[in-house]
């Protein structure tokens, strides 16, 4: 009977053991995150996303002189491939835009042109390293922008598919950072539909929706706010599944990006502190849900990604870099 009793005990130990390495919903929250530069030389990214093999992709907005837009995979090695290029670049009040963000799901890319509405899906299964790029003509389109310019949602309508994610129905849901909505696109018919409107944060002061992940029970969507983008003006809301809309935190500034933590807190980017010069140098920031700096000092970021364990991949609009972030 103790030998019984003693193998059951060590089954229950080891299956527990076994459950804390297996998942990492046990890692501490970061308190400060350190910074390491991975990759350089990028023109003005915006988006990234990992894919099975621990490669990185990233979108870059260009020159705001033509197509020159692109989409390219980077090894954990750091070496860049471009996958497409060509994707139309805009100046537009300052800043390079044009193509938005991406993710990677089960060997297929999918990234958004914001300016134009267009969300571009790609087999990247086979493409690898050194590979010669694929011509944009050849990968799936689906307009996106023009049913949500016929919702008419804001006035003067408009349009900027900016970010998504995939819900727990596996359909895709896009935040629209000109409509200030989020779009939900059927996983099989691809039909389009209205899932939620997001509201002003402040009077007359839209939201520009920039960011949203799905933390298993609900949506949660970081804001940039509109002109004159006041401290303190941003949120971050929770969309439930029913795709009814509420203040998840408040008291942020020029969010761009939002990510989960290991235990499925948001945490969020600070693009920086706008003055009468634009943004003011190094006024962007790592945070997390109670506005709690992890990270200071930052170049206008657009995008942070979770990696594996303790790690983060941040993006640097304006330095065209990709950092390391990590904590103990």
């Amino acid at each position: 009977m103790k030998k019984l009793v003693y193998s059951l005990s060590t089954l229950l130990a080891f299956i527990f053991v076994l459950a804390c390495t297996d998942h990492d919903i046990f890692e501490p929250e970061p308190e400060t995150l350190s910074s390491e530069l991975f990759v350089s030389g990028l023109k003005y990214p915006i988006g990234m996303a990992a894919d099975d093999k621990n490669n990185l992709w990233v979108t870059e907005a260009g020159s705001g002189k033509g197509d020159d837009g692109s989409v390219s995979m980077i090894t954990p090695s750091g070496v860049k491939t471009t996958f497409v290029t060509g994707l139309q670049s805009l100046m537009r009040e300052g800043s390079i835009e044009g193509i938005a963000h991406l993710a990677y799901r089960a060997g297929k890319l999918y990234f958004l042109h914001g300016s134009n509405g267009i969300l571009y899906t790609a087999d990247v299964s086979s493409f690898k390293s050194g590979d010669s790029p694929v011509a944009l003509a050849l990968i799936d389109s689906a307009d996106i922008g023009s049913y949500v310019e016929s919702l008419a949602l804001t006035n003067p309508i408009n349009s900027n598919t900016y970010h998504f994610t995939f819900g727990p129905d596996d359909h895709m849901y896009i935040v629209d950072a000109g409509s200030n909505a989020i779009i939900k696109r059927h996983k099989t018919s691809g039909a389009l539909s209205l899932f939620a409107k997001i509201p002003n944060v402040a009077a007359g002061v839209e939201a520009v929706p920039t960011g949203i992940v799905y933390d298993g029970s609900k949506f949660l969507v970081s804001t940039l706010t509109g002109f004159p983008f006041t401290p303190g003006d941003a949120k971050i809301f929770e969309v439930k599944t029913s795709g009814a809309v509420e203040v998840y935190k408040s008291n942020f500034t020029t969010l761009t990006g939002i990510t989960l933590s290991a235990n499925q807190k948001p945490i969020v980017i600070q693009h920086g502190v706008f003055g009468a010069m634009g943004f003011a140098a190094k006024s962007g920031k790592v945070l997390n849900e109670d506005g709690k700096i992890l990270l200071d000092s930052l170049s206008r970021p657009t995008d942070i990604i979770r990696g594996f364990g303790k790690l983060y991949y941040l993006l640097s609009y304006q330095d065209g870099t990709i950092s390391k972030l990590s904590y103990k």
